[in-house]
């Protein structure tokens, strides 16, 4: 990554600000600063204390950014994403999932020819720096897509990445009428393959590009077949994500298919572990011991909640899954099913959804959500012991938050400690527009709103002309979903 480097300085000091820390203790320091040397944090605490410190030192390689009337987060872990998919956004309104998938999403996806995975990596990665994103796991990566595109934008934005690589294994059960156009490309989405992308791409970009397996979705296709992606994934110690249980009709075909519950069949195949991170779990069976399975097995379930809204899929049933002590983070999906790549608006529907749900006001608190996006995240993703936290010794993946206008008025960062408006509330209620500064491993990647490497002009014009040509070589085409005369 080169273009990141020349915003990078041996010493840089965040001051003034009010710092969310998401330690265990649940620390937040009022007037705080952070002190970041060669990309990770050095020094946390009061403004004062620290930049006596810094003095005594004597530093003169020092940029400072003061932080007066803002709040500093951990950066959020987007552990759910379809990098690909921004180029989608708006083309696939009002279907239900496998309608979605079957007669939108999969044709369109099956037509991404050269640059188009390049192109639409840089939009998605540019809009999840704008709103404070750091890390994220790629859900899926497709072989049209182009592994080496997703890379060399990895390579170039300066964000944190796991790439999951897909693997198909085994074909999709004729009974099910799911006939999925990327099945041409069979041959490129073996166990096989993505074990030598691995080998190539694991620990690249100063080790902020780690490679995944995604499993695809079992729809009827043999149980031993999905076993291989396990037993690999185990053998080799490689991170798993596998989107399970996500519609109403997901959870029959496993009964059916398999006469198991969707968890049982993920420990039988050695899919679930310690980083296993499995997507929107709409529909499990706890009566089966679906919450056991996944809290015994350290295995992680990725809530998003916007998606499962529009796709009609339902809600999860989250708050049973975080009382059993299951590993809970947060993720957008794609924007085809969310429209944005925005944290930010995410853990403002997850902090709120399940109140009405369960008619029970405050059953996730917004301080959990925070952590759903967040050190969970960094949990699921093997990273707690780097990211996730602000604390000494930590990578520097920070984000600096400036609460502005109406719509955050009347907080004031002067009157917390005395019963003022908690910075919590602010944040989880607040959305990605707010976010003024983003750090990646201590390199500065936005500043005052801005991306400092990306040209975002470049990249929406490249956008256009990118799904133009997908969509003639698909013959998918926009709904017209709302019956709109256009004149």
């Amino acid at each position: 990554m080169n273009m990141a480097r020349s915003s990078q300085t041996r010493l840089r000091l965040l001051m003034n600000a009010t710092i969310v820390t998401v330690n265990k203790s649940r620390e937040i320091i009022l007037d705080g600063a952070i002190l970041v040397e060669n990309g990770r944090i050095t020094a946390l605490g009061k403004t004062s204390d620290i930049t006596d410190q810094v003095n005594q030192n004597e530093n003169k390689d020092l940029d400072i950014v003061d932080c007066k009337n803002k709040i500093i987060i951990p950066g959020l872990v987007n552990t759910h994403a379809h990098l690909a998919q921004s180029l989608l956004r708006g083309l696939a309104e009002d279907l239900p999932l496998h309608n979605w998938l079957c007669d939108a999403i999969w044709p369109l996806e099956a037509n991404y020819a050269e640059d188009d995975g390049y192109v639409a990596s840089m939009l998605t990665i540019a809009e999840m720096l704008k709103t404070g994103t750091t890390c994220f796991l790629e859900a899926m990566l497709t072989h049209r897509s182009g592994l080496e595109n997703v890379v060399r934008a990895v390579e170039e934005t300066g964000i944190r990445a796991c790439l999951g690589k897909l693997i198909k294994v085994g074909e999709t059960n004729s009974d099910l009428n799911m006939k999925d156009a990327r099945d041409r490309d069979v041959d490129s989405m073996s166990v096989e393959v993505a074990l030598l992308a691995h080998e190539k791409h694991h620990g690249s970009s100063n080790d902020r590009l780690h490679m995944w397996f995604a499993a695809g979705t079992p729809r009827g296709s043999p149980m031993a077949v999905h076993a291989t992606i396990g037993e690999a994934a185990r053998a080799h110690d490689i991170g798993l994500t596998m989107h399970c249980a996500e519609a109403p009709k997901d959870l029959p075909i496993y009964r059916q298919y398999y006469q198991c519950s969707p968890f049982e069949f993920c420990r039988d195949t050695q899919l679930t572990g310690p980083k296993s991170v499995f997507a929107h779990c709409v529909h499990p069976d706890p009566a089966a011991g679906d919450f056991d399975i996944l809290r015994e097995s350290k295995s992680t379930v990725s809530h998003n909640p916007t998606s499962n809204l529009k796709l009609g899929s339902g809600v999860a049933p989250i708050p049973d899954m975080v009382a059993s002590g299951v590993n809970v983070a947060l993720g957008t999906d794609g924007a085809p099913c969310n429209n944005t790549y925005d944290m930010f608006r995410e853990m403002h529907l997850a902090s709120i959804l399940h109140g009405g749900v369960r008619q029970n006001a405050g059953i996730l608190s917004a301080y959990d959500v925070l952590e759903f996006a967040t050190i969970n995240g960094a949990r699921a993703l093997g990273l707690e012991d780097e990211i996730g936290s602000l604390e000494v010794g930590k990578k520097a993946d920070i984000v600096v938050v400036e609460p502005k206008g109406v719509s955050c008025a009347p907080w004031d960062p002067n009157e917390q400690a005395s019963g003022g408006i908690d910075p919590i509330t602010v944040l989880i209620h607040s959305s990605g527009a707010d976010v003024d500064t983003v750090l990646v491993d201590g390199q500065l990647l936005v500043s005052n709103g801005k991306l400092l490497h990306i040209d975002e002009e470049t990249i929406i014009r490249k956008a256009k002309k990118s799904v133009e040509d997908i969509r003639k070589r698909s013959g998918v085409g926009a709904r017209n979903h709302m019956s709109l005369k256009y004149i």
